[in-house]
């Protein structure tokens, strides 16, 4: 039976201590357990009868519901840090494609240089916001 109880907790684990976990979770411990010493009654062994019980009992979504809980969204560093790389990665394909326009069609005449400096402006906003998420934790 810690098999089970090691299961609830698991399923439980990314939910807040409060005392309406703590009692759902007992109540579906014990509801597990009861299905486990039914299936023994139908002859099955206990490790089969609780791994049953548990692919029956399925998923906790709605009892997480019913507690109160909800899965916390993406931290804001995480999608600053997302855009930062996503800049990053865009700023140098512009910027790429404007070298060799440059170099392909007026090599004798070096402009690229002009619009880097414009596009070299979104990576290094997307940075600074960055930033401000890191210290704002």
């Amino acid at each position: 039976m810690n098999q089970l109880t090691r299961h609830v907790d698991e399923l439980f684990k990314e939910i807040p201590e409060s005392k309406k976990k703590d009692m759902v979770l007992q109540e579906v411990l014990q509801n597990l357990q009861e299905k486990v010493y039914d299936l023994m009654d139908q002859g099955k062994d206990e490790e089969d009868a609780i791994n049953k019980a548990i692919v029956e009992f399925g998923d906790i979504e709605d009892l997480k519901n019913e507690i109160g809980y909800s899965k916390p969204l993406k931290s804001k560093t995480y999608l600053s840090k997302l855009r930062l790389g996503y800049s990053i990665w865009g700023s140098l394909l512009i910027i790429s494609l404007f070298v060799f326009i440059n170099l392909y069609y007026t090599p004798h005449v070096i402009w690229f240089v002009y619009p880097t400096f414009a596009i070299l402006w979104w990576p290094l906003t997307m940075y600074f916001s960055w930033l401000k998420g890191k210290k704002g934790e």
